[in-house]
């Protein structure tokens, strides 16, 4: 059982300022926002860029950057350090993001930083070495043979292309209607029932007009019009159609719009949207006659043979709306409750996100990892193929192809500068000042936008034509056999792949033994147990992190020698038979920029008899401090050696990899036996595992335990691992592996609350869960969120010393009607006086004006006019009373008459509504 007593969630984050020393809680001076908008507001000091707004319920941590950012497809992130306070909100001006302020406490000293794809934007990276440029023709790799067919090579069949528009439909969770809208390129003479190919695009701007503006409203503004993303795919869409299949691509622009606060980032949504033109196609399928005009001039679709394409949060859809076409999702989530009629192929997720890492392991797929992005930068849809290990039968193929020198947007020509209708961007980060030796464009081997739009083209064709139709020639391209494909041009491309033929020897994990190297932790910052350490030059698109860190259960083996000739040892939990493998195939990781890695490797079975199987050589990719480049090379040795050693491969007990370079460094992500062909997939019957919240209130006396609202569904045993935050905010989890199925319906996740009489903020806190084994997860993050239902204490201020002589200050003491769990704040405003002379910058301590206002005394002007609306924040911290406010006087030798400060406690309540106090008057005097 896991218990979690008086937690707080990071979806409600407010600063919880230190506790004061007993008696009265004096307010600390803190540095004012600068003239350019930066610095902080509350009592506690923010790095530049960071400032705290409000209080009470309406208690913000914002962040405005340096120049508006575009609206994408990774998610903004705030963390301290390495803990992930929360997901921010992004104001109308595209520069500023705030998250709502409830529990999470944050001192002077926390790390605070930005990220967006596991990409730090809120402060310029280190400088880091810049490597050399990559050659594009390394000496230790030979050409690529090209593939006995080039899928990119336009068909036979004319193609017409129309759209379609049906009513908008309400998806759970978004409070605007989605739009119903598609753009349809099919063969126009061909026989009916063709294959059906679906694009969804990603996150994107939404709207924009004639002169130049976006947004990310919807529905969209009078005199703006949608952004038509749907429209980007027209080249893979024709060429498709050219060979036979009926293509749609998908309007978006209702969820990219309204998906900023969904726990899974849209994916349900998607998956809804996608899953009703499905069924739309599947009734036009069956009654010709109802289908619109751009349907009607194409061949009839066959829904049983279906490929989805996605791009970005497109790509997490697609593989959502696969998963819910298997394995049914909860009513209350679903947009689509209507019988399944189709029957999903394969996939293809271009930059994909994978925000739950929650991939359907038994539909095949491919991943474009673009080796340039900007906007998914940390290539997290690497785990499309990773996290299939292990979970079913592991028949479906699941590709990873890297393409080098790709950016992001430039798949979808929408987003592509010169060719869209809307503005549009470059993602790929770059500086002016240091440009990117790799990836600026027309310098290293980046793509231009018509090579990247053909290669995407090229590698979408290929899998339609290995999962769909089931061409076993073009499997070579995919499964990392080492070929390309001529129509992709230039494009440099490499894959490799888990599943289909291929019998597993080693997966990293506790249960495997290494001598020699280490077993080492994909997500850890500690550097003992992690793989990579933080500022690794060229990112782990295998590493990529998760909702959890350190998270259990995602290892590799690290190599790292000085020397050649020392072998490092891997061993499996048991021995493993490869008999029917004809190679014996590893997912190897190289520093990028390095190349000729030599790694012998070697065999042993159960009898101790050992056979060396030849000598690999392994190249890096080309990569700076811009890009995820520690990506795996397959690499591929005969086990014909093993077999004339006499090495009995029904009992395979070690694999021995023994370096050769003079020195270097290695990840190990996997090993496996390896056999030509392509099998049959069959979906396995899997339990599905969703999380969700429940929210209760706190009471006001003794404790109530809930648990946590978790649904186990479909068919089969396996095991889940489900993470718990630690209480506290502090971001640390706990977790633990547990049996679900149809024996098992429930998993035990309570959570107490603690009532009382006294206010404070909402707690709670987060469940997530990741499959292990046998199961597959729908809504992954969910939790139990208490509501506060105790009444906010009031506030008053009241004189201390409010008539003194110059040189010292004038106080108020701030007082609550009642003790509260938590800080609470007010505004001190100073405000003019009604009458006589004023308290002015020359009268006040140099250093208090500085610290509070960023304000010099000459020349001297009122206090109420150093700014617009000039503020004293007092902070009362949690179970105290009362708290100080001061103002110190500065003494002169001056003869001037009494001069007056006035000001109002401006407090406010749960809704946000301000309430403001009576007048406050000081005087201050010559001394007599």
């Amino acid at each position: 059982m896991i218990r979690v007593t008086r937690v707080v969630t990071a979806a409600a984050a407010v600063l919880a300022l230190a506790s004061a020393a007993p008696g009265p809680a004096f307010a600390q001076p803190t540095p004012a926002p600068r003239p350019d908008g930066t610095g902080p507001t509350a009592a506690v000091e923010l790095p530049p860029g960071w400032r705290i707004t409000g209080t009470g319920a309406g208690r913000q941590l914002l962040w405005t950057a340096d120049r508006p950012l575009p609206m994408g497809d990774a998610r903004i992130e705030f963390r301290s350090g390495d803990r992930l306070l929360g997901r921010p909100t992004a104001g109308p001006d595209g520069r500023t993001f705030s998250l709502d302020a409830a529990a999470l406490r944050i001192g002077p000293g926390d790390d605070l930083r930005v990220l967006s794809g596991g990409r730090r934007i809120d402060a310029a990276a280190p400088p880091a070495p810049r490597p050399e440029p990559f050659r594009q023709a390394a000496p230790s790799e030979t050409p690529m043979p090209a593939a006995a067919v080039d899928p990119g090579v336009p068909g036979g069949h004319r193609t017409v292309t129309g759209e379609y528009t049906l009513p908008s439909v309400a998806l759970p969770g978004f409070p605007a209607p989605v739009e119903m809208r598609g753009t349809v390129v099919g063969p126009a003479d061909a026989p009916a029932g063709r294959p059906l190919v679906l694009f969804l695009h990603g996150r994107h701007s939404t709207c924009y007009t004639k002169d130049g503006q976006i947004s990310g409203d919807w529905p969209c503004k009078s005199g703006w019009q949608p952004i038509p993303s749907q429209n980007g795919y027209l080249q893979a869409q024709k060429l498709l159609a050219s060979q036979g299949y009926v293509t749609v691509s998908i309007a978006a622009n209702g969820i990219n719009g309204q998906d900023g606060q969904a726990d899974d980032g849209g994916a349900q949504a998607r998956s809804s949207l996608v899953r009703r033109h499905l069924a739309q196609w599947a009734d036009w399928a069956a009654k010709p006659a109802s289908a619109p005009p751009a349907v009607k001039a194409t061949a009839r679709a066959d829904l049983s043979k279906v490929m989805l394409v996605g791009h970005s949060r497109g790509g997490e859809g697609v593989n959502r709306a696969a998963l819910d076409s298997l394995y049914r999702p909860p009513a209350d989530q679903d947009g689509h409750r209507g019988p399944v009629t189709w029957k999903i192929r394969g996939n293809v997720l271009i930059g994909p996100t994978i925000f739950g890492q929650n991939p359907v392991p038994d539909v095949p797929s491919t991943t474009l990892l673009p080796g340039c992005d900007g906007d998914v930068s940390d290539l997290q849809g690497q785990i499309v193929a990773d996290g299939t290990r292990g979970v079913s039968r592991g028949s479906a193929l699941h590709s990873s192809v890297y393409m080098v020198g790709a950016n992001h947007n430039f798949f979808n020509s929408e987003w592509t500068p010169g060719q869209a209708k809307a503005p549009a961007e470059d993602d790929f980060w770059n500086d002016a000042e240091h440009p990117d030796p790799v990836c600026t464009p027309g310098k290293g081997i980046r793509l231009t936008a018509a090579q990247q739009q053909a290669a995407g083209a090229t590698y979408i064709a290929a899998s339609a034509r290995l999962f769909v139709a089931g061409d076993d020639a073009v499997r070579p391209l995919l499964d990392g056999s080492g070929h390309k494909a001529p129509s992709a041009g230039p494009a440099r491309v490499l894959t490799h792949a888990v599943g289909g033929h291929r019998t597993p020897l080693v997966l990293p994990g506790p249960a495997v033994s290494v001598t020699g190297g280490r077993i080492c932790a994909q997500v850890d910052p500690d550097p003992k147990r992690g793989c990579l350490p933080r500022g690794t030059v060229g990112r782990s698109p295998h590493f990529a992190e998760w909702e959890a860190n350190p998270e259990p259960g995602r290892d590799a083996v690290a190599l790292r020698w000085t020397t050649p000739g020392s072998p490092v040892t891997v061993r499996p939990a048991k021995p493993v038979s490869l008999a029917g493998s004809r190679d014996l195939t590893l997912r190897l990781i190289v520093p990028p920029n390095t190349t000729g890695t030599q790694l012998d490797l070697a065999l042993t079975d159960t009898s101790g008899r050992r056979a060396v199987l030849g000598r690999a050589t392994v190249d890096g990719l080309p990569g700076t401090d811009r890009t995820s480049s520690h990506w795996a090379r397959e690499v591929r040795l005969p086990l014909a050696a093993a077999t004339r050693a006499g090495l009995d491969l029904k009992a395979v007990q070690s694999l021995e990899l023994t370096p050769r370079s003079k020195s270097g460094q290695a990840w190990l992500m996997d090993a496996w036996g390896w056999r030509p062909g392509t099998p049959a997939v069959q979906a396995s019957a899997l339990p599905r595992v969703d999380i969700g919240r429940l929210v209760v209130a706190e009471g006001n006396s003794g404790s109530r335990t809930y648990k946590v609202p978790v649904k186990v569904s479909g068919e089969g045993t396996g095991q889940v691992r489900i993470f718990v935050r630690t209480p506290g905010g502090e971001g640390k989890t706990t977790s633990k592996v547990v049996d679900v199925g149809a024996d098992n319906r429930t998993v035990d996740v309570p959570f107490t609350v603690q009532g009382n009489t006294r206010y404070g903020w909402d707690t709670g806190y987060d469940v997530v869960v990741k499959s292990v084994r046998g199961a597959v997860i729908g809504s992954h993050l969910g939790g139990v969120t208490a509501r506060n239902d105790d009444p906010m204490p009031t506030m008053k201020a009241v004189p201390v010393a409010t008539s003194v002589t110059e040189g010292r200050p004038l106080t108020w003491r701030v007082t609550l009607s009642a003790p509260s769990d938590t800080d609470l704040s007010g505004d001190f405003t100073l405000v003019p006086v009604d009458r006589g002379p004023e308290l002015s910058t020359a009268d006040v301590d140099p250093k208090w004006l500085d610290d509070w206002f960023a304000a010099k005394p000459d020349p001297a002007v009122p206090l109420s006019r150093v700014r617009e609306e000039p503020v004293l924040v007092v902070n009362i911290p949690a179970g105290k009373l009362t708290a100080d406010i001061s103002v110190p006087t500065a003494a002169d030798r001056l003869r001037e008459p009494a001069e007056r400060l006035q000001a109002r406690l401006v407090t406010y309540d749960d809704t946000w509504k301000p309430v403001r106090g009576p007048l406050l008057t000081g005087t201050v005097k010559d001394p007599s």
